[in-house]
């Protein structure tokens, strides 16, 4: 049909209970009709959208309705055409030139069905609160890296030297977990001191090798080789360096590529199920070490480490046990003391367990047992320690190269995870709320695991435990994390005896507890208290990295939550709507949308009942062009109910379809599900809120079925920070959906109508 004759009918489009997913469709017919010859058209507003009160009377969301001034009158000579939209829905990303083209007429799409928010208990209320006043007025200025930060310099010296005395056992320690001796775990804590404050990213972070890295790179070193011990370098070492540099150059290029926050994608659950899992494996490899066992573990799995405890228990050295059992004790009741006094909270625990370690193991004789051997062992000259890659001897190797592809896909992915996970959770503890830049980070650690590789040190990522100390201490910049650096090689090249007195068993000691920490019954009390369903796919992404590895339990965790969120939105459209269908078929795709047609009372009306996406608005399109010639009165009914299929796309879809600047107050529009496989994409869009924007309302659509506890969480930060900003945060729908968990970040499901 040409344009000139669509212009003998006149259409109507009735949506107003139904997504509006063949906007595109519309849109074409709008276009065509306003460039035919000269006559005219009308496009008509519907009334703006009202919503109910909680005393039951209606008031109108002055936001959602397009003002007079924007409307645009077209005359065509003979007949007139209304176009009455209704709610906007969510519909898939190749409508979003139409909406801009509906623009141009003056439209805009209300979205109805959105009510004030009002929390449904006192938790809610705190972490998602509709209107938020700052809680606590910060320090005006915020420190800043670089030359700006040095103004900062004695706080940054004095925190460096507590963070490097804590440095010291943990990175030696984590080397010996990893496989390898303790002096390639401080090679690594000084690279990245020296690299991190030049390029940033964060500002309260101290990098270095991690505790959540060493049994992976353990397990890429055996797979490469062989791995080592306390004293002895492992043949699959050298070939680790190279997996170590790849590493880092494809993070190099994921930074630039400005892709770090994929990371996000992985549900939060798994997250946190991983690094239960690597605190379980953690405890299970020191057993060794904190009984004094002198004969050699064949154990390379989790159960064959498990199953060797009963061996390495009744073969244990007995001075040694003491040290560790008394070091170990320490550590937990230094570590119960932190809430209760002001002096621990300032002198981590790690620092006195090892000095009280040190002593009892001077006492035992540790030093002439074994010949020396239960004690660390630190070269006199840092620069014999150097390891290079062996790049021309691995590539030779082809039976090496699917090891070297899996350890490299592992590493970066668990390495981007842990570290964007590690840098979210320190700056909610940051004093100056500062947020860390997730490329920015990515590319330090590209560079730091680069050049660690150069010179044989390890992996290179953010760790908790000193970045705690960093702010317990008063550290303002990464200047902090330079003087960590410097105190170690002052370390190393001044007083290597006295680091030499540390024994294995203290080191052991301090990773047990570092790994209980990781998986303690608080750490699943905590998931179990946010939801029963995030319990369950955290214990799965556990059980199944302990029975197979780390990056099959990430993928399992990944689509367990995929199939949880497929089943959480069937639960929640059946209970939004009990009249329509909302199942549907991935078929229904591809199928025509328009269901039936029928003529009454002299109008033709076509009745939309399945999804309209791209790919099957050709079709609707052809059902528009092939109208019957003496149809001049045609009304559209877009009453197809949102599927499941449809919401599985919208998983990996920008949630926001719309958003706009009224009078100082931002509004976002959301009409997908808001899950974490587009939680990035829901980062980007509430990051970029204007500068201008004093009140900013994010309407959730009553077409949303769910929103998980990622987002959830997500959002919770948005109100938080938005607050800590003096902006008022309004969310409005959520009082339309209800949540199974008391937790304020527990999922959300539509209630049953």
């Amino acid at each position: 049909m040409s344009p000139r004759s669509i212009t003998q009918h006149r259409l109507i489009a009735c949506a107003c209970a139904c997504p509006v997913r063949s906007v595109e469709s519309l849109a074409m017919v709008c276009q065509k009709l306003a460039t035919a010859a000269p006559a005219t058209c009308e496009l008509r507003h519907s009334l703006a959208p009202k919503s109910t009160n909680r005393d039951g009377s209606q008031r109108l969301i002055k936001s959602c309705a397009a003002p007079h001034s924007a409307r645009r009158e077209h005359r065509f000579p003979h007949h007139r055409i209304n176009v009455d939209h209704g709610r906007k829905h969510a519909c898939d990303e190749s409508p979003m030139p139409a909406l801009q083209h509906f623009s141009e007429f003056g439209t805009r799409i209300a979205m109805a069905g959105i009510r004030q928010f009002i929390p449904a208990n006192n938790e809610q209320e705190l972490a998602m609160s509709h209107q938020r006043k700052p809680a606590a007025i910060l320090p005006e200025e915020k420190p800043q890296n670089g030359i700006a930060g040095l103004k900062h310099l004695r706080h940054d010296i004095l925190s460096g030297i507590v963070v490097s005395l804590v440095s010291l056992p943990l990175s030696s320690g984590i080397a010996i977990a990893s496989g390898l001796p303790p002096i390639y775990g401080l090679t690594s804590a000084i690279i990245a001191g020296l690299v991190f404050p030049f390029i940033g990213g964060s500002y309260v972070t101290i990098a270095g090798p991690a505790a959540g890295l060493a049994p992976a790179i353990m397990a890429v070193m055996i797979s490469l080789g062989g791995a080592g011990d306390a004293n002895t370098v492992g043949a699959g070492y050298p070939f680790l360096l190279v997996v170590i540099f790849l590493v880092g150059c494809c993070q190099l290029v994921i930074s630039l590529l400005g892709l770090a926050r994929y990371a996000s994608v992985i549900p939060v659950a798994v997250v946190e199920g991983m690094l239960a899992s690597i605190g379980i494996l953690i405890i299970a490899k020191q057993f060794k070490g904190f009984f004094g066992y002198t004969g050699t573990l064949h154990a390379k799995e989790f159960y064959e480490y498990i199953l060797a405890i009963p061996e390495c228990a009744s073969n244990l050295t007995m001075p040694v046990f003491v040290t560790s059992l008394i070091t170990l004790i320490a550590l937990f009741v230094f570590a119960g003391l932190q809430k209760k006094s002001a002096f621990f909270r300032v002198m981590p625990p790690q620092l006195l367990a090892v000095v009280l370690g040190v002593v009892t193991g001077q006492l035992m004789g540790l030093g002439t047992l074994n010949d020396g051997k239960f004690l660390i062992h630190i070269p006199s000259n840092l620069l014999s320690s150097i390891q290079t890659p062996h790049f021309s001897e691995l590539f030779a190797r082809t039976d090496l190269w699917y090891a070297v592809i899996m350890g490299v896909f592992l590493l970066t992915m668990i390495d981007g995870v842990e570290s964007l996970a590690t840098a979210m959770a320190i700056d909610r503890i940051d004093p100056y709320r500062r947020r860390s830049g997730a490329n920015r980070l990515l590319l330090a650690m590209a560079v730091s695991n680069i050049a660690s590789s150069l010179i044989g040190g390890l992996t290179i990522i953010p760790g908790g435990v000193k970045s705690k100390v960093n702010i317990a201490a008063g550290g303002r910049t990464l200047w902090a994390n330079f003087t960590n650096a410097i105190c170690l090689i002052l370390y190393i090249a001044v007083g290597y005896k006295l680091i030499s007195l540390i024994p294995l068993g203290v080191l052991a000691s301090v990773l047990l507890f570092t790994g209980w920490k990781m998986c303690e019954p608080a750490v699943w009390r905590h998931v179990a208290h946010i939801g029963k369903e995030q319990i369950g796919i955290f214990t799965l992404t556990v059980v199944a990295t302990l029975a197979t590895d780390l990056l099959i339990g990430i993928i399992v965790g990944v689509v367990a939550k995929l199939a949880l969120n497929a089943w959480l939105v069937r639960k929640s459209l059946n209970a939004q709507s009990t009249t329509k269908r909302t199942g549907g078929s991935i078929l229904e795709l591809f199928a025509n949308p328009v269901g039936r047609r029928e003529w009454i009372d002299g109008e033709y009306h076509l009745y939309v009942e399945k999804p309209v996406v791209w790919l099957n608005s050709g079709k609707l399109q052809r059902e528009l062009n092939n109208l019957p010639e003496h149809a001049h009165s045609v009304v559209l009914h877009m009453d197809a109910p949102v599927t499941v299929v449809e919401s599985l796309i919208g998983f990996f879809q920008n949630p926001v379809e719309h958003k706009e600047l009224i009078d100082g107050t931002y509004h976002i529009y959301i009409t997908r599900p808001l899950v974490c496989f587009s939680s990035m994409k829901l980062s980007e869009e509430l990051d970029a809120v204007p500068a201008e924007a004093d009140t900013v309302c994010v309407h959730i659509d009553e077409r949303v079925p769910l929103i998980d506890h990622t987002t959830c969480d997500q959002l919770n930060q948005f109100v938080s920070e938005a607050a800590n900003s003096g902006i008022s945060v309004q969310l409005l729908g959520l009082d339309r959906m209800q949540s199974p968990s008391k937790h304020a970040s527990g999922i959300r499901l539509v209630s049953r109508a």
